[in-house]
């Protein structure tokens, strides 16, 4: 298994590690429940370095990304981020990631799914008719996001810019804990607020400096550990994305799923020429016959990826992506594509658990709203 610059501090603070995307990551420091709550409350500290980054540079940039993604990046400034996917012929999502607009049609980051890294870099690559120049600098990159609504209160201290007034979607570059060159941005996948902070894993130097990834997660946790700060694994990043209705790659959304089955209809723009444009203008225009739905569980019982779900006379009508009890609401929730005459909200459907088809009900997402 591969490691990030963080795994030894993960291991040493006791951690529940396991294999995610290739990676030994941690799943948990003291429970999913207690890192939700200290998320969802007040701060804590996802090692999401296991991310993919890649950096196109050259007059061709935006053209390229405008040909392989769904949304329209020319709407992008300096400054700005955009959420996106790439799709292939057939309309299916090969990704989702975001865009990072470093120079307005010249420099952009484009961030992706661990799991995708070596996928979307060899179908980027394929489109790439214009010579724009492609680094993988995924290798190279840590990534720590900082989530909860006192986050950005923690950080401002240990840097002059200004992350206080960072607005959603928006990143800034500069010094941070005594590092150069490092990109904090207004994003995050919980729903709770915070910042992501990008910066090169430079070694530690031979006079016994400390490494960059040393050096801010010890920085992080001395000005953040006494306001409760926390390290958080991926079980309660799991469920925190959960409860926003935000999609899993490979859970909720994968190569046989399209952006508006998915309800990414609000990143999928036909004002634009892109993969499979053509494919979805007339799964538009047709209507998608299957819909990503959240739905929250009616009788007891928790439901989990592929189980499935049926209709009253227990005929299929779905399957379930992602599941949790939730540790906001203290009930079952989940996400599922059922066939379309059962997406309305409050259509009553049917999750079979251990052979019993218990009730639920289709509800608006998201599941807890954004703080």
């Amino acid at each position: 298994m591969k490691q990030t610059a963080f795994t030894a501090k993960h291991i040493a603070a006791g951690a529940k590690m396991a294999e995610f995307a290739g990676y030994n990551m941690p799943i948990s420091y003291t429970g999913i429940n207690d890192e939700h709550a200290a998320v969802r409350n007040n701060a804590g500290v996802f090692d999401v370095s296991h991310m993919g980054e890649f950096i196109f540079k050259g007059e061709g940039a935006l053209d390229l990304i405008q040909r392989v993604t769904t949304n329209d990046a020319s709407k992008l400034t300096a400054g700005k981020i955009q959420y996106s996917c790439l799709t292939n012929e057939n309309g299916g999502i090969i990704d989702d990631l975001l865009i990072y607009c470093i120079e307005y049609n010249k420099v952009y980051m484009l961030v992706v799914n661990a799991s995708n890294i070596e996928k979307d870099w060899d179908w980027i690559s394929h489109h790439n008719t214009g010579n724009v120049e492609m680094h993988n600098i995924s290798d190279k990159t840590c990534l720590l996001a900082v989530q909860g609504p006192n986050a950005a209160k923690m950080l401002q201290p240990l840097t002059e810019l200004d992350i206080l007034n960072l607005k959603y979607y928006n990143f800034i570059k500069g010094k941070f804990a005594g590092i150069d060159n490092v990109l904090i941005s207004a994003t995050g996948y919980t729903g709770a607020g915070g910042v992501e902070i990008y910066f090169e894993n430079l070694p530690a130097g031979r006079q016994g400096k400390e490494g960059n990834a040393d050096t801010v997660w010890n920085a992080l946790f001395e000005i953040g550990g006494p306001m409760g700060l926390k390290p958080i694994g991926l079980g309660a990043r799991d469920t925190l994305r959960l409860e926003m209705g935000y999609c899993l790659y490979g859970n909720d959304i994968d190569d046989f799923t399209t952006p508006l089955e998915a309800g990414l209809g609000w990143i999928t723009k036909f004002t634009k020429s892109f993969t499979a444009s053509e494919y979805l203008q007339k799964q538009k225009a047709a209507g998608a016959d299957k819909k990503l739905v959240g739905f929250e569980m009616t009788d007891r019982g928790i439901p989990r990826h592929d189980y499935r779900i049926k209709d009253a006379e227990g005929n299929l009508i779905g399957r379930v992506t992602s599941g949790t009890q939730s540790p906001t609401l203290g009930r079952a929730i989940g996400m599922g594509y059922v066939t379309t005459e059962f997406a309305d909200i409050d259509s009553e459907v049917y999750i079979e658990v251990r052979d019993k088809l218990l009730k639920a009900k289709v509800v608006k997402l998201p599941f807890v709203q954004q703080t």
